[in-house]
């Protein structure tokens, strides 16, 4: 028998404070979208506007061949347009991101006690957050997802304090994907024609965090959203989705060829990762990169998992156009910013989509 949340603050203790997740909700016997759910209508994801993206995947293991430069050009026309793409022989095994999935699994089948041992006051490290939604305290209506959160110091910290569920794998795809981050940063700073130290890209790609994200089947996808439209506020985000997809990505006037079409849904692609431009990369490139606005839409099929790894610029450091650029161009898109300032700004509001970026306006 489903619990009867009378109110909607009976349903925010049980969902939120009392650490019961949406998968909470689902297990409970839940056979409707409670309310506070509910998204408004313009927030939606309505089928009709949307269109699948069969683009072929950029193939990094080309890069250390012939076709190298031709798969530079993609790498930049992908970041200049939509801001997004998805990449296949990145050299992190397939067997690695089978597990990773299978490890997000384990973690939120977990008991809700379990899983509330993470929960921000009482979890081992203020690195690792078990949560739900994005911005609980500030949305109108929720996100239809849990997530556990781990933010990376060191080895012996992820080690210690992750989830034993998923520590090791996590760690392995972290440092995976942060070198194949690297290669990308430095090919689209390479191609803005600027010359930037070695000490500067560390401080711009200097703070990671791996998410595993769980969207809990759903009664009503039409009414719900797993994830609210926005960009990320970092350098470059590196997307894991499992074979149930989800993923929508904003397309802009500049590159929408159909009038009705205003979302492109990514298809998952066996062995692939989605790799997303954040905030952060379209600010340094004074707007010639752009950030990807996405959102993702829930199932009412079977649950299903996301993992990204987050790669962000060290809090201190300052994030602007950079120099040269502006010299070339003559003229500052965005005003230089502490990068802590910037994360502050987009934690402290619900998703909207790319509204974050006029924080560094």
């Amino acid at each position: 028998m489903a619990p009867n949340f009378n109110t909607s603050d009976s349903l925010y203790d049980f969902v939120v404070k009392n650490g019961n997740g949406v998968k909470g909700l689902i297990d409970s016997g839940l056979s409707e979208v409670p309310e506070r759910y509910i998204q408004p209508e313009e927030e939606r994801i309505k089928k009709v506007k949307t269109k699948r993206h069969d683009v072929s995947p950029i193939d990094l293991s080309k890069l250390r061949g012939p076709d190298h430069k031709k798969v530079l050009d993609e790498i930049v026309r992908a970041a200049e347009t939509l801001g997004f793409f998805q990449v296949v022989n990145h050299g992190i095994p397939l067997e690695l991101l089978e597990s990773l999935k299978d490890s997000a699994h384990r973690f939120f089948n977990l008991s809700p006690e379990e899983k509330s041992l993470f929960y921000p006051g009482v979890s081992p490290s203020t690195k690792v957050k078990y949560g739900t939604s994005f911005a609980p305290e500030k949305e109108k209506a929720l996100e239809w997802k849990d997530y556990i959160s781990m933010g990376y110091t060191d080895d012996h910290d992820a080690l210690q304090y992750w989830p034993n569920e998923c520590k090791e794998v996590a760690l392995d795809y972290l440092k995976l994907s942060s070198t194949m981050v690297r290669d990308i940063v430095e090919i689209l700073i390479e191609n803005l024609g600027v010359r930037v130290e070695e000490s500067r890209i560390e401080g711009i790609i200097g703070m990671k965090m791996v998410n595993m994200n769980y969207y809990p089947l759903c009664p009503n996808p039409d009414l719900t959203v797993g994830v609210g439209r926005h960009s990320d506020m970092g350098t470059i985000t590196v997307l894991l989705q499992d074979g149930i997809g989800g993923l929508y990505v904003k397309l802009d006037e500049h590159n929408n060829n159909h009038n009705d079409v205003e979302w492109l849904e990514v298809p998952p692609i066996p062995g692939a990762l989605v790799i997303n431009i954040g905030d952060t990369i379209q600010i340094l490139s004074n707007g010639k990169y752009k950030s990807a606005e996405h959102r993702v839409r829930t199932t009412s099929t079977e649950s299903r998992v996301s993992i990204p790894v987050f790669i962000f610029p060290k809090p201190t450091e300052k994030i602007g156009p950079l120099e040269e650029l502006v010299k070339k161009e003559g003229v500052a898109r965005y005003r230089e910013v502490m990068f802590q300032d910037y994360m502050n700004n987009f934690f402290a509001n619900a998703h909207h989509g790319k509204k974050s970026l006029e924080f560094a306006k």
